[in-house]
């Protein structure tokens, strides 16, 4: 059963480009990286840098030690019912951590095919309009206001 304490991590380049992925489940759903906890006290950081690692193939390790930044933001959201069923019975909300992972521009992009189909970069404004879910969008905006 997944953990109803997820990450996601805003990936983009110095440009300001974003990087989105379209979901395998879901055809025309695109996003940023997101994932579950694997534990209810998985460090978040950890969880981001994993989950990025599983589904770009970016190793964050290898990027300068302040790339990968925690949003300090974080949101409560109904999970679809779609994927309830992941979820121990009862289930029906998600607590999701923003991060953002500053990426060189020749970072190499390698997915997790069960998982991600496509991938493209996208100007943020373009990538907030092209994310499904609305707080995706969100995160995109909020992180370069603050910039």
């Amino acid at each position: 059963m997944k953990i109803p304490i997820s990450v996601l991590v805003v990936i983009y380049k110095p440009n300001g480009d974003v990087l989105l992925i379209e979901r395998a489940d879901r055809a025309g759903f695109w996003q940023s990286v997101t994932g579950s906890l694997d534990a209810p006290d998985e460090d978040l950081s950890l969880a981001a840098s994993r989950e990025v690692f599983e589904e770009t193939g970016i190793n964050v390790a290898q990027l300068p030690a302040d790339a990968l930044q925690n949003m300090h933001h974080q949101i409560e959201y109904e999970i679809y019912p779609e994927w309830r069923f992941r979820y121990a019975p009862g289930v029906t909300r998600n607590i999701e951590h923003w991060f953002s992972l500053r990426v060189p521009d020749q970072i190499s992009i390698q997915l997790a095919p069960r998982e991600h189909v496509a991938y493209e970069w996208l100007p943020f404004k373009k990538a907030a309009k092209k994310c499904f879910s609305p707080s995706n969008g969100e995160a995109i905006l909020k992180l370069f206001s603050a910039s």
